[in-house]
C-alpha cells in the first residue's frame, strides 16, 4: 500500500506547464467618467523603494537577515525571519531595483498580498502590453490571455509591478516590482525588441553554484510561506534530500531530459534510497526555464498536481536543490 500511494504521489509531480485548470477569464477594465483607469501612485513603502539608494531600504526594513547573490547581477537582500513581513530587496551598484514581497503584512501599496484580482481590475490599469524604452533599446512585451490573469502587470511611476496570483483563489500570492532595466533582463513574457538586450555579465561556476544555492534557500522560504498561507505547518529543511533534489537537477540539466525518472538514477524512490533517506511517504516537483525559484513555486502553485504536493498536509520534511534553470522539490515524512 505504501509503494502504491509513493507511485501515486510520483506520478502526478508533472512539469509546470503540464494541463491544469484554465485560467479564470479576468474582468475587462471598466472606464470611469468616460476615461480609463488612472496609474497608482506611491510614496511610501516597498514600491516607493524602487530606483532609491539601498541605504533607503536599510533605513525602512533594518539589515537584512541574510545577503542572496542572484543571475542578473543584483544580490537580495533577504527578510525571512518574520513570514508575514517576508521581503527579499535586490541590491545593484548600491540601489534598489527589484523587490519580492511575500508577507501579508508588507507595505506594498497600492497592492497587498491576499489582494483580489477582481479589485486590482478595478481599481487601476492592467497592461495587456508593456513598451520600455531604454538607452539600448526599445522593448515591447507582450502578455498571453493566460500571463494576464495570473501574472498581470500594472505600472507605478517607473516600476512595474508583477502580480502573481492564485488561480484557485483569485487573490494575489506574491508581488515582483522591477525598475526597467531589471524587467528587460529577466524578460519574464514573449519579447519583441529593437537594439541590443540587456544582459547580466555571465557568473563562473563558483558564483553559478551560489545562486543555485541561494534560488534552493528561496524556495524552501516561499513553500512555507505559501504553506503558513493556508494552514499547515512549516516543513523541515533535509540536507540528504536536498542533495538528491539537486543531483536531479543537474542530471536533467547535463543530459537534456525533463522527467522525474533518471535513465541512469531511476524514479525518486531510487534516488532518495541511495542517499539512505528512509521515508514511508515521498513526492516530488520539478520544473525548469524559469526566471528564478521563487517563479517556479508560483507556477507550482497554479498546477493543481504539484499544488497538492506542496500543500500535502502528511509531509514534515523537503529538499531542494537547484542546478542553472532545472528546479527540484523532494519531499517527504520519515518512517
Amino acid at each position: 500500500m505504501k509503494w502504491f500511494f509513493l507511485f501515486l504521489l510520483f506520478m502526478i509531480g508533472f512539469y509546470y506547464f503540464a494541463p491544469s485548470p484554465p485560467p479564470p477569464s479576468p474582468p475587462e477594465q471598466p472606464k470611469t467618467d468616460g476615461y480609463l483607469l488612472k496609474e497608482p501612485k506611491a510614496t511610501a513603502g516597498i514600491v516607493a523603494l524602487i530606483g532609491q539608494p539601498a541605504q533607503e531600504a536599510e533605513k525602512q526594513l533594518g539589515a537584512p537577515d541574510r545577503i542572496d547573490p542572484s543571475a542578473y547581477g543584483y544580490d537580495w537582500w533577504v527578510y525571512s525571519r518574520r513570514p508575514e513581513s517576508y521581503v527579499q530587496i535586490g541590491v545593484l551598484r548600491g540601489k534598489v531595483v527589484t523587490a519580492l514581497v511575500g508577507g501579508e503584512k508588507v507595505n506594498v501599496e497600492p497592492f497587498a498580498v491576499g489582494q483580489r484580482l477582481q479589485t486590482i481590475f478595478q481599481t487601476m490599469p492592467v497592461l495587456s502590453n508593456v513598451e520600455i524604452k531604454l538607452s539600448s533599446g526599445t522593448y515591447r512585451f507582450e502578455l498571453s490571455e493566460q500571463d494576464y490573469s495570473s501574472r498581470p502587470v500594472v505600472k507605478v511611476g517607473d516600476a512595474y509591478a508583477q502580480l502573481y496570483i492564485d488561480r484557485f483563489t483569485g487573490s494575489v500570492a506574491a508581488v515582483r516590482l522591477m525598475d526597467a532595466e531589471t524587467f528587460v533582463k529577466l524578460r519574464p513574457y514573449e519579447l519583441v525588441y529593437r537594439g541590443r538586450l540587456p544582459a547580466a555579465a555571465p557568473l563562473s561556476e563558483e558564483e553559478q553554484r551560489n545562486v543555485d544555492a541561494a534560488n534552493a534557500k528561496q524556495i524552501f522560504d516561499w513553500t512555507n510561506l505559501i504553506r503558513r498561507r493556508h494552514g499547515l505547518p512549516p516543513l523541515i529543511w533535509d540536507s540528504k534530500a536536498a542533495a538528491a533534489a539537486a543531483k536531479h537537477s543537474r542530471d536533467m540539466h547535463d543530459h537534456r531530459f525533463f522527467s522525474h525518472e533518471s535513465p541512469q538514477y531511476g524514479d525518486l524512490s531510487k534516488r532518495l534510497g541511495a542517499l539512505n533517506v528512509s521515508f514511508q511517504l515521498a513526492g516530488e516537483n520539478i520544473a525548469a526555464h524559469q526566471v528564478d525559484g521563487v517563479e517556479a513555486t508560483a507556477g507550482w502553485l497554479n498546477s493543481e498536481k504539484h499544488r497538492k504536493i506542496m500543500l500535502n498536509e502528511e509531509f514534515t520534511h523537503l529538499g531542494v536543490g537547484v542546478y542553472d534553470d532545472y528546479y527540484t522539490q523532494n519531499f517527504f515524512t520519515p518512517l
